[in-house]
């Protein structure tokens, strides 16, 4: 079971952590077939990290599957998978300016690239939605995330600045974290503001607000509550050991 810090973590902890949010992310339909991306850096080294070989449903990840690469998604181990290194050029610009982001989360949600398609980011609508409020960036839309514009990395790095999570316009959601677990409730609820907003929106009638004073209340809440998702996480865990077992082989 994973603890608040990852850099505490031994490789197949890390393993095992990774594998779990590939399965419930496509357990709780949060995927995109096999595309996108969760990664994790390794203990004590600054530049690997386990991320998902291509090609692999989120459904069909293991914990001895996921492969080490390094910075720019370059296979690290011998594998019988292919590895994507254009998927991975999102997370090494985030993992390499971002000490702190030892995981990275990015998904193709319906909800999420709802969305990433309209102007103004995620809005208080609700009291989930709160706990991202001045916490999410957004990333103008350049093409496709792929190493022929890797000055993009640049002005991706820069738009996430010191936030837990970022909008890529046109494109879907991202989330950091020190652990797989804080990132994996990051993602999680960020996905839930964007699904409570959309769905708020498309009742037609008009949104009603709260001052940005009882949204910054709202915020610190969460913000001084914070157990970095260890409770929700060992929870969820749990469930996975109990229907989908296979997970950690």
């Amino acid at each position: 079971m994973s603890e608040y810090s990852a850099g505490e973590q031994d490789e197949q902890s890390l393993r095992e952590d990774l594998a779990a949010a590939y399965r419930l992310l496509a357990k709780f339909d949060m995927t995109d077939l096999v595309y996108t991306h969760l990664s994790v850096r390794l203990p004590g080294e600054a530049h690997r990290f386990l991320v998902n070989p291509y090609g692999l449903l989120f459904e069909e990840i293991t914990a001895s599957s996921l492969v080490i690469v390094d910075a720019m998604g370059h296979p690290k181990q011998e594998t019988s998978w292919p590895v994507n290194p254009a998927g991975f050029v999102i997370h090494s610009a985030v993992h390499r300016a971002r000490p702190d982001a030892a995981c990275v989360m990015h998904t193709h949600t319906l909800a999420g690239m709802t969305v990433a398609a309209q102007d103004r980011g995620i809005l208080p609508v609700n009291q989930i939605s709160m706990e991202f409020y001045g916490r999410v960036g957004f990333h103008p839309y350049e093409g496709i995330a792929a190493d022929d514009n890797l000055s993009e990395r640049d002005r991706l790095v820069r738009d996430l600045g010191d936030n837990i999570g970022l909008i890529l316009q046109n494109h879907g959601l991202l989330a950091v974290g020190e652990t797989v677990a804080q990132t994996f409730y990051r993602i999680w609820y960020l996905e839930q503001a964007c699904r409570i907003q959309i769905s708020a929106q498309a009742t037609g009638v008009p949104l009603c607000l709260p001052s940005e004073d009882y949204v910054l209340r709202a915020r610190k809440q969460f913000e001084d509550g914070d157990d970095k998702g260890h409770l929700v996480w060992q929870a969820l865990r749990r469930k996975l050991d109990r229907e989908q077992p296979d997970y950690v082989r």
